[in-house]
């Protein structure tokens, strides 16, 4: 055989459990000593580290060895044992394939003692691909029993260590549950993911591999049944868990059904002023738009077509801001939003039937529209079924939202004064999160000509509750 001059060395773990790629590294280590040992030129890695090859996943580095091989950039494959390279029989003829169309004779594992380049090598690789699918559906069969009683026990899932707990995931770590209850409390007054993930990175906070936040991240994190204390099956909850909660099944149930409201509604946080879309002016009800004039930031009722204002009110941006911040944080501490939060509080006792009342409505609608593509039901029958359903659903939704809403409140209310003095530090998008919790708009009267200081009776404020 010729010496090759463009060998491919290929490494694979399935379950990397520490997150060190170490598993991969040992493969590479004996692989680049065989090519060594041959004479062989360096060859190109290729390397999915914590990817099962039974799984039927994509292997990504595995697909670009491939497409190399077919396009010629690689004349011979390295590769610690087969099962490495595959465990299942069609993929390791797609595999043989690929080569034999290649024309490249050198395919070589560090151990098993085989050459696919010959006919023997070529049986030998056949029998061992089976081998190791079967070895890997027993494998599976078993995990998937073990799953099962670990499941039923209330025994945490997977050996990866959750933010919030230790490396057995069951004590909980106090300073990862603090972020995390933080986080919640922030989320459910209405700050956004991304503003979020901003302070996590700020604060040099890492998650539990030691790798950057990334909102879907802090999305699953949040939303977890995990950190409920709630064990999840095959998608659903079958229990509690043995661990302790970081927070409370109810809070989850606020958490989710938040999520859901702002999945909805489309809701985003960029803002580059305080109260934008708050303001309403008095004269037109239109609302106010922010609108930076000489170097002074102002809100103004706009005229024209695009926004229909009488274009009569503006208000400078900085004192109004002040005052209604103000306003926010005094409402928190008063007794008057405690007892009506108290009141609905006893309407939304449960948020978790109205989140399943919810998606069982969306779940028949798409039934309804298959019946109908299907010719089971008539165009009458359709239309008067999806009535029903989607004025139920709008009900369901508006419920929802009050109820998330209620949940927001609830988390800030007589912190009034804790936040006052933190008011400065926050960044915008969680100042505008705990305004809008608070306050539904504020209605701007004309001021008087030639005022130098803001009047405080040009401002009414809406609130919420």
């Amino acid at each position: 055989m010729a010496t090759p001059s463009a060998p491919a060395i290929y490494a694979r773990i399935s379950l990397d459990t520490e997150g060190d790629g170490k598993g991969v590294q040992r493969q590479l280590e004996d692989c680049r000593k065989l090519i060594a040992d041959r004479g062989w030129p360096e060859g190109t890695e290729y390397v999915d580290n914590d990817i099962s090859a039974y799984s039927g996943k994509l292997r990504p580095e595995y697909e670009r060895m491939l497409a190399d091989i077919e396009s010629g950039d690689v004349d011979a494959v390295v590769c610690y044992n087969l099962d490495r390279l595959t465990r299942q029989p069609k993929e390791f003829e797609r595999f043989n394939d690929a080569v034999r169309a290649a024309g490249i004779s050198n395919v070589v594992f560090v151990t098993g003692g085989m050459d696919l380049g010959t006919d023997d090598g070529l049986l030998i690789g056949r029998i061992y691909a089976a081998v190791a699918a079967q070895e890997s559906a027993t494998k599976s069969r078993r995990q998937r029993r073990k799953n099962d009683e670990r499941a039923a026990a209330g025994l945490p899932h997977g050996p990866t260590r959750a933010f919030g707990y230790d490396h057995g995931n069951i004590d909980v770590l106090p300073d990862e549950a603090a972020v995390i209850v933080q986080c919640v409390d922030r989320f459910l007054a209405g700050e956004s993911m991304p503003s979020l993930v901003r302070w996590l990175q700020e604060s040099g906070i890492r998650t539990s591999r030691g790798g950057p936040w990334k909102s879907t991240s802090l999305r699953g994190i949040l939303t977890s049944a995990r950190i409920a204390g709630l064990r999840v099956h095959r998608g659903e909850i079958v229990g509690r868990g043995v661990w302790a909660p970081i927070i409370t099944p109810e809070v989850r149930d606020k958490v989710l059904a938040e999520a859901e409201r702002r999945q909805v509604s489309g809701r985003r946080a960029n803002r580059s002023y305080l109260l934008s879309g708050l303001l309403r002016c008095a004269l037109c009800d239109c609302t106010l738009y922010s609108a930076r004039r000489t170097a002074t930031r102002r809100y103004v009722c706009q005229s024209g077509p695009d926004h229909g204002g009488c274009g009569k009110i503006s208000i400078v941006a900085d004192p109004a801001e002040r005052l209604l911040s103000a306003a926010v944080l005094f409402r928190l501490d008063t007794g008057e939003l405690a007892e009506r939060l108290e009141k609905r509080a006893a309407q939304h006792k449960s948020l978790s039937g109205l989140r399943e009342a919810v998606v069982a409505d969306r779940e028949q609608l798409e039934e309804l529209a298959e019946a109908y593509a299907d010719r089971k039901l008539k165009m009458t029958e359709w239309l008067t079924a999806r009535k029903r359903i989607e004025a139920r659903l709008s009900a369901n939704d508006r419920r929802l939202q009050r109820a998330a809403t209620n949940g927001q409140l609830a988390g800030l209310a007589g912190h009034g004064a804790t936040l006052r003095p933190q008011w400065q530090t926050f960044n915008l998008a969680r100042q505008t999160a705990i305004v809008k919790t608070v306050l539904d708009h504020a209605v701007i009267s004309p001021g008087k000509l030639g005022a130098t200081s803001l009047d405080p009776n040009r401002v009414l404020p809406v609130w919420r509750v």
